[in-house]
């Protein structure tokens, strides 16, 4: 009625998108993607001429290919880093379902390129790993499942969860990639903990994954001849992890040089899960150092912003996600100073791969859209009101 007297209000329009998302977007976090990104650019022009030479392609073949994949990449991480968490989550379901399916799949269509672990599909032109898009679609649907059992007579969103899990590592073991395995299960652990799992679980959970890796090391010549290798005292320096050995020993603190150093043309991954071995021989610990302090300052300022997160399914899948990107680095570098077996799984945005830095994108895309600022109290303020009342 009062429209029909005084005519209607005129229509506010919102915030345009891209200053809205410049105003609540994780500055410091964008900025250390882009910067491990480069940083991966500058390894690849020392780490991949060899490689590309003894192919028989341009000098600079496999750094042209991953400025393209990465240039993918960071237009998929801020496509979706733009959306909001319901739209990221529907569209993480989707994903996941299809990676899955992916997956299954891989023992029957898949190739392993002479590796002895069938994780790829040959496109021709590129290779396809389902694993690494399969990993952010399975975070958000696990944290999914353990939010909705946080509600009043919610599903028994944990137990799903751990089904999802345990069928999700038993697929990675077959293949064998026993690394992401590990990985899948320590993201589902940390949601789980988080969402406030009973200690007692945890421990028949790290139980069961030391009997889990005794049977292995017991039926799986692969997994064995790893472990083998790295309880070894004396490490063979014609092995990949002697070779990266003796390059971050040659390096120092300063480095060799840029172009200087010779690991490159004694390492067949040099360009992918030992590319940290060449940026030690070349550029020194100063720049390894660099490299761990961008990771962590992503993990960390993500986990910050987090912890005001009042929404659960938010909360939880912004942990899972900024957890494993950390530790899929943390286990990347420990296997190249021998912290860690070897695990064949790639440095984020560092590595070459197509695969993996365009998973690394749509992942770290999904974290900055969790890490938004929102107009909301802060999970403390909630806290103090409950306890008031």
């Amino acid at each position: 009625m009062t429209e029909m007297v005084y005519g209607a209000a005129p229509v506010q329009g919102g915030e345009p998108i891209l200053p809205k998302w410049w105003r609540t977007i994780d500055k410091w976090t964008l900025s250390c993607v882009l910067i491990l990104f480069a940083i991966g650019l500058l390894l690849g022009f020392a780490a991949s001429p060899p490689l590309a030479e003894k192919n028989n392609y341009g000098a600079f073949h496999y750094v042209q290919r991953q400025a393209f994949f990465g240039a993918l990449a960071m237009l998929a991480m801020l496509l979706t880093s733009m959306m909001s968490p319901v739209l990221v989550r529907r569209l993480s379901v989707l994903g996941f379902l299809v990676a899955f399916v992916a997956m299954a799949f891989l023992p029957f269509f898949g190739t392993d390129f002479g590796k002895g672990a069938v994780r790829w599909y040959s496109l021709g032109f590129a290779s396809l790993q389902p694993s690494e898009f399969l990993k952010p679609g399975f975070v958000v649907v696990v944290a999914w499942m353990m939010a909705a059992s946080l509600e009043i007579n919610g599903p028994p969103g944990r137990t799903w969860s751990f089904a999802l899990c345990i069928a999700i590592v038993l697929m990675l073991a077959t293949q064998p990639d026993f690394g992401q395995a590990a990985l899948v299960l320590f993201g589902w652990g940390v949601m789980y903990f988080v969402a406030g799992a009973p200690i007692l679980v945890l421990v028949g959970m790290a139980g069961l994954v030391t009997f889990a890796g005794t049977l292995a090391y017991s039926h799986s010549e692969h997994f064995a001849r790893r472990i083998d290798g790295f309880l070894t005292v004396e490490v063979d320096p014609t092995t990949q992890l002697g070779y990266a050995t003796n390059a971050i020993r040659e390096g120092g603190v300063f480095g060799v040089g840029l172009g200087e150093g010779e690991v490159k043309w004694s390492l067949p991954d040099a360009h992918t899960d030992f590319i940290i071995a060449v940026a030690a021989e070349e550029y020194g610990l100063i720049l390894v150092l660099c490299i761990i302090m961008l990771y962590a300052l992503v993990v960390v300022r993500s986990l910050l912003r987090l912890v005001r997160e009042r929404d659960p399914f938010i909360r939880l899948a912004g942990t899972g996600l900024a957890c494993m990107f950390g530790v899929q680095a943390m286990i990347n570098m420990g296997v190249a100073v021998r912290l860690l077996p070897a695990k064949g799984m790639t440095l984020p945005f560092i590595s070459y791969g197509g695969s993996s830095v365009i998973a690394s994108g749509i992942a770290l895309g999904m974290l900055l859209a969790f890490t938004r600022s929102r107009p909301q109290g802060k999970i403390s303020d909630l806290l103090a009101r409950g306890r008031a009342r």
